[in-house]
């Protein structure tokens, strides 16, 4: 049975149900530009290996990118003599626009894709995608990176696709091993949501998808993965990793700055128990203490210095105005924004302005403490002025998480959240979330938890119900 996490959430993730006659469990897009040579022989190795192995009724789709050569005749014979293949064409190239064309518009519940040379072992197509179909994961990605990853491939590619992963885990925190390998899958439900705001049409789809993805809490399986290096491969590799650095650059600009709406989208096909709401403990109070006292820290370290150095030229009171001043801005800035998990530039100005009056409460108690400590000596060292300030300090701090959790960021109640339009990452406008809410009621994969009547390909009538 189908288990709520709480009152207004959306429901957990769960194994496909039974599809209708004649509908594909697994549509496998392949995006292809100039491929004559290759294209038949690919796609005919790959439907005699779903046809043998893969127990679900499936589609072939193949995605020409514009090609100029006779990549659309190769394609059009595979189509009329294989039932399980279809092809689309594309007036514009991408790689990135031709999956998401595809689909975008598939009634196949797992979508997968796959580069035409097919230089991962087909034997790990089930496993990649069994965790979709079974409810379990969100994404899927073969890995050329893992430990019991097989990869015959020159060293210049293996040094562009370590350097690549380690640009990303230094600078979008990215926890998948490997974001280009031409081998992954998602599920249906969680593509409409999500690729709407994916914004790259090239080779930079995939690790911005896979980014935003995770980002947003949705589970993504790895498979390490067999893959052989094709020596004719047509991809160019400088403009690639140029393409490439400039979409990371432009994805971490969107993920600092909170332009785009990923907490709309938090967990929401899993059942993941801390969704749920705890009795007597607010939500999130945990997380928000570590944060607040990191960045608390920080900010006493920042304001230490800049006290040191307004001393050199200002007495003790106006050395500690302007150096809780200059703090007192960053400080709210980093717990609106790492602590509170406020993003994007609605209230901030009311947020500094209510900073700046718990500001005022730090600054009168150490203040205070200053004028304390000048009335109980005339000349004080300087040490014992940075351990009364860091005493004061610490009994305001606790006065200010409680100020900023209670008044300047307070935890929106779940009507409020509600009844908020979503954000539309490409108008800037928002959007009405009622279709996805709606979809729940309208999409029959989710309707139901009967599980997937397997498809034998020596069935009686197997091919008639593909």
């Amino acid at each position: 049975m189908r288990t709520d996490s709480s009152p207004g959430t959306l429901p957990a993730r769960e194994h496909l149900p039974a599809a209708p006659a004649g509908t594909p469990v697994l549509d496998v897009v392949i995006p292809v530009y100039n491929e004559e040579k290759d294209l038949q022989p690919c796609v005919r190795r790959l439907h005699e290996h779903l046809d043998r192995t893969f127990p679900y009724a499936f589609r072939i789709t193949i995605a020409d990118n514009a090609s100029t050569d006779t990549t659309p005749q190769v394609a059009g014979r595979l189509a009329a003599e294989l039932p399980e293949v279809t092809t689309v064409r594309l007036d514009q190239k991408g790689r990135g626009r031709a999956l998401r064309a595809v689909w975008s518009a598939s009634d196949a519940p797992v979508l997968a894709y796959m580069d035409v040379d097919l230089s991962t072992d087909l034997n790990a197509l089930l496993p990649l995608v069994a965790p979709l179909i079974s409810g379990h994961s969100d994404l899927a990605i073969g890995s050329r990176l893992a430990r019991s990853s097989r990869v015959v491939r020159g060293p210049k590619r293996e040094l562009i696709s370590r350097a690549y992963n380690l640009i990303l885990r230094g600078s979008l925190q990215a926890r998948f091993s490997d974001a280009q390998c031409g081998f992954k899958a998602i599920r249906r439900d969680v593509a409409q949501v999500l690729l709407p705001l994916v914004e790259d049409t090239g080779w930079f789809f995939d690790t911005e998808m896979l980014v935003l993805a995770e980002r947003a809490g949705l589970r993504i399986h790895e498979v390490p993965v067999d893959w052989v290096d094709d020596p004719d491969s047509t991809v160019h590799i400088v403009r690639t990793a140029t393409d490439d650095l400039k979409g990371v650059w432009r994805v971490g600009r969107a993920l600092a700055t909170g332009s785009l709406p990923l907490d709309r989208l938090a967990r929401p096909f899993g059942d993941d128990p801390r969704d749920r709401d705890l009795e007597d403990v607010p939500k999130g109070l945990a997380r928000q203490l570590v944060g607040f006292c990191v960045v608390g820290a920080l900010s006493t370290l920042f304001y230490l210095l800049l006290y040191s150095g307004f001393r050199v030229f200002a007495g003790s009171q106006i050395a500690n105005a302007l150096a809780l001043l200059v703090s007192a801005v960053a400080n709210t800035a980093a717990n609106r924004r790492l602590t509170f998990g406020v993003r994007g530039p609605g209230g901030a100005v009311r947020h500094q302005a209510q900073g700046l009056v718990v500001f005022g409460i730090g600054l009168a108690l150490t203040s205070g403490s200053l004028a304390a400590l000048n009335a109980a000596a005339s000349e004080p060292a300087h040490s014992t002025e940075l351990a009364v300030l860091v005493a004061a300090n610490l009994a305001a701090t606790v006065l200010r998480f409680l100020l900023f959790r209670a008044w300047v960021f307070p935890e929106r109640r779940e009507d409020d959240a509600r009844s908020a339009a979503p954000y539309d990452a490409r108008s800037a406008a928002p959007y009405d979330s009622a279709p996805f809410r709606a979809r729940d009621a309208a999409d029959p994969w989710r309707d139901t938890t009967v599980q997937l009547l397997p498809v034998r390909p020596h069935d009686t009538d197997a091919r008639d119900l593909r």
